[in-house]
């Protein structure tokens, strides 16, 4: 039975454009999803959620660099966000999301000090990437264990920066040695992970990481818009389930367990 008391605020401001497929992801696996306007934290105290969230999009026109500014309005409330970390919930970044997590310093924060040694830069192609690819699930996270261990996973992508580079090879040692890598891009069958099924050039291939303790998590890819298997492509929608569902139901049975 699904416990309609956990919470997931996703968090958006001016220019977040994937935010409702967020929250109907988030409703459908069990969340009680709720809006939270950066203008509103406050108000709506960060701690009162069971999941946070910040979705796609081109937050305040990705002036500056993408997530810059969104990451500059939530600097005021760091200390909350880093207490909502250390309680284990999960605080999660898709696309501009991730961006804004990079912004921060809270991904891949291999040392703990929230320093920021990574950036999501323009894609290799030089353009926006909007299409269809495939990620594996590389880690041993619990959240994804058990519906993504083994399996390669059809996902769609829609973004201009969203190479992962770090500040040095001791950071990408960190990311490695902490098993913080949780999914890389690659084909169909596994055998090719080049450009277009790497769709920006990301060192090893990154699609998502998480920081040390596996709670905040950032990847590029969109599973808030394949949570059906009829909207994915060729053979992969007569799966039994999206490769969404799979994912927010992950979401879902860690937060249940986290708070039981």
């Amino acid at each position: 039975m699904l416990n309609n008391e956990l919470k997931a605020g996703i968090l958006r401001m001016e220019g977040t454009n994937n935010e409702e497929e967020a929250f109907y992801s988030l409703k459908r696996s069990g969340f009680n999803s709720q809006y939270i306007h950066v203008s509103e934290i406050g108000k709506k105290r960060l701690e009162d959620y069971d999941l946070l969230f910040i979705p796609g999009g081109f937050s305040a026109g990705d002036y500056i660099r993408a997530g810059s500014i969104f990451a500059a309005r939530l600097l005021p409330y760091m200390h909350d966000l880093e207490r909502f970390i250390d309680s284990g919930k999960i605080l999660i970044g898709v696309c501009n999301g991730f961006q804004v997590l990079s912004e921060l310093g809270l991904l891949p924060d291999t040392d703990g000090k929230k320093n920021r040694n990574m950036v999501l830069a323009v894609n290799n192609s030089n353009r926006f990437e909007c299409r269809y690819t495939y990620v594996r699930y590389t880690s041993k996270n619990r959240i994804f264990k058990k519906y993504f261990s083994g399996k390669i996973f059809q996902v769609p992508v829609a973004h201009m920066e969203g190479k992962v580079i770090f500040d040095s090879d001791k950071t990408l040692d960190g990311v490695i040695d902490n098993d913080q890598m949780l999914f890389q891009y690659t084909n169909e069958d596994g055998t090719d992970s080049s450009y277009p099924w790497n769709p920006n050039g990301s060192v090893m291939d990154i699609a998502a990481l998480s920081n040390r303790t596996g709670n905040v998590i950032g990847l590029m890819p969109h599973p808030e818009r394949v949570y059906y298997n009829y909207q994915l492509m060729h053979d992969d929608k007569f799966y039994e389930n999206g490769t969404g569902k799979l994912f927010f139901d992950s979401l879902y049975e860690y937060t249940e367990k986290l708070s039981s």
